[in-house]
């Protein structure tokens, strides 16, 4: 071989060397803990029992359901795909927070709603109450035995003959 030939082939070679990454050793993925299943899991409800949180329900379906989100995380899921893998599993129900579309949207418009409503009924109840106090404060005292009405004398005197 000439050596021009040998150049080139050690200079493709320790190029093909600078290029290469070193090979790192891959051991098992890290389990996620407890805490970070119990984070997605507050957010879903037991399938079982009813309103229930996934991280406070003692039953076996629970406890598979938390074992499946922490065999998720291992794969890499993020938490919106772990819910969006729920949900397509077992429907709108699962989740803590219905999603924001159709009908559901009653629950986050009708609450507040209904109570800016209720205020300002007690508000204009508690100003109706309030004015026939101030019109009677303002009035003059009752009329004298003279200007009674008729009605009032002969109850008045009927009381006092059963006396």
């Amino acid at each position: 071989m000439k050596i021009r030939n040998k150049l080139v082939l050690v200079f493709t070679l320790l190029g093909m060397l600078g290029t290469a990454a070193p090979a790192l050793a891959q051991g098992p993925l890290p389990t996620p803990s407890d805490d970070e299943v119990n984070a997605i899991a507050k957010n879903l409800y037991c399938p079982v029992c009813e309103n229930i949180p996934l991280d406070m329900c003692p039953t076996q379906a629970c406890a598979e359901w938390r074992e499946e989100i922490r065999d998720l995380l291992v794969q890499g899921l993020t938490e919106e795909e772990i819910y969006d893998y729920f949900v397509e599993r077992y429907g709108d129900r699962v989740l803590a927070e219905p999603p924001r579309r159709g009908l559901n949207w009653l629950v986050y418009i009708l609450p507040p709603i209904v109570f800016l409503v209720g205020a300002y009924i007690l508000y204009r109840g508690f100003r109706s109450w309030r004015k026939p106090v101030e019109e009677l404060a303002g009035e003059t005292p009752l009329p004298s035995g003279e200007e009674k009405d008729e009605y009032v004398s002969r109850l008045e005197e009927e009381l006092k003959r059963r006396q």
